[in-house]
């Protein structure tokens, strides 16, 4: 076992940096839809943030789902946290796979360009609709009695820039209508659903995303309409950004068990330096966003 990862870890390397080669020039020629993408999400998160300054507590609203499903409590809120860390991190780090395994349908860059225009479409969406009307949270640190559960005026423009990171975030207030956890969980199971091989994993996420759904309902972050809003919101949203967007190419190779290790560097570095000089020829037009 030693002598394989020895022999295999020099044809990983090469992978990697043939890979990295080919993500850059993608990079080169959509750094500014990736840096819209990014600045989209800080804009979110600095409405999220105003909004904030708005609420007004009060008696929490009748609901279905705070009737149907048991409260968790406040000692075990970290439960739908937990498990969107492993939906954020896990959906990351399939879109670096190209990096490592021998088969692959997409390209980092251009994959995370698609993403980043679902969310930006999704989360004005979400603005809009918190900013016509802000109802009384019902989380726990937004009742009535709770200090965190209105924002003091600001001091400066800097406070407000600042947007109080990483605490404004984690004890946010008057951002509900409709959740952003389920934007970038729907985003991204339905860009997996799209983009993804393994039909199982498929079906697995779509269930991690309704116990998503039913955790964030029981933990009383956000109203059950909240939560519905999201799920109709969302798929709709992929569905028209898709019609308007041309389709990504296509990097599967056929093979149905990708193996972790390349198991043929002559075809893997031909295929690569292929993709390469298709950039630097200038024929890139067949793979942009």
């Amino acid at each position: 076992m030693p002598f394989y990862f020895a022999r295999e870890a020099p044809k990983l390397w090469r992978k990697i940096c043939a890979e990295t080669s080919t993500e850059i020039s993608l990079l080169a020629g959509n750094w500014k839809f990736v840096l819209a993408g990014l600045i989209c999400q800080y804009l979110h998160g600095l409405a999220a943030h105003g909004v904030h300054y708005l609420h007004r507590p009060g008696p929490t609203l009748q609901d279905a789902g705070f009737f149907l499903l048991p409260e968790l409590g406040r000692d075990k809120t970290y439960m739908s946290e937990t498990l969107f860390a492993v939906i954020f991190f896990s959906f990351i780090s399939w879109t670096f796979h190209p990096f490592v395994f021998q088969s692959k349908k997409i390209y980092t860059v251009l994959i995370w360009c698609r993403v980043f225009a679902y969310l930006a479409v999704s989360q004005f969406l979400r603005i809009i609709t918190f900013y016509a009307t802000q109802l009384p949270g019902p989380n726990y640190h937004c009742r009535e009695g709770s200090e965190l559960a209105r924002l003091p005026p600001p001091k400066s423009a800097l406070e407000v820039l600042l947007i109080n990171f990483p605490r404004g975030a984690m004890y946010g207030c008057g951002d509900l209508i409709f959740s952003s956890h389920m934007i970038f969980t729907l985003v991204f199971v339905r860009s997996f659903q799209k983009y993804g091989t393994r039909r199982c994993i498929k079906q697995f996420a779509w269930l991690v995303a309704v116990i998503q759904s039913l955790l964030i309902i029981a933990s009383h972050k956000h109203y059950t309409v909240d939560v519905v809003v999201a799920w109709y919101t969302v798929n709709l949203v992929v569905f028209f950004v898709d019609q308007k967007l041309p389709e990504l190419p296509d990097r599967s190779l056929g093979s149905t068990s990708p193996p972790l290790l390349p198991t043929s560097t002559k075809d893997r570095d031909s295929k690569n330096r292929e993709e390469l000089d298709k950039f630097r020829n200038g024929k890139s037009s067949d793979i942009i966003t």
